[in-house]
């Protein structure tokens, strides 16, 4: 075969894993978003930022929101 041909086909495999590893961040992040203890409407508005910059919201949400939701609280008081 052609190094042409390896090449090629090392790109298109090396473009889908790119592209499975994104699907996974952005399927991962809802599920964060969804199942995080945030309200209703500050979920509404990270969803909506995943959906319309899938990757950058992706990103966003486990850098910066994640780390900005409280923990819960276990325990008596």
């Amino acid at each position: 075969m052609p190094v042409e041909t390896w090449v090629a086909a090392v790109l298109v495999v090396g473009a889908l894993l790119v592209a499975l590893a994104a699907f996974v961040l952005i399927v991962a992040a809802v599920f964060s978003i969804l199942f995080s203890g945030l309200d209703v409407p500050m979920k509404l508005v990270w969803i909506v930022l995943v959906f319309l910059a899938p990757l950058i919201g992706a990103l966003l949400w486990f850098l910066i929101g994640r780390n900005r939701v409280p923990a819960p609280q276990y325990g008596y008081r």
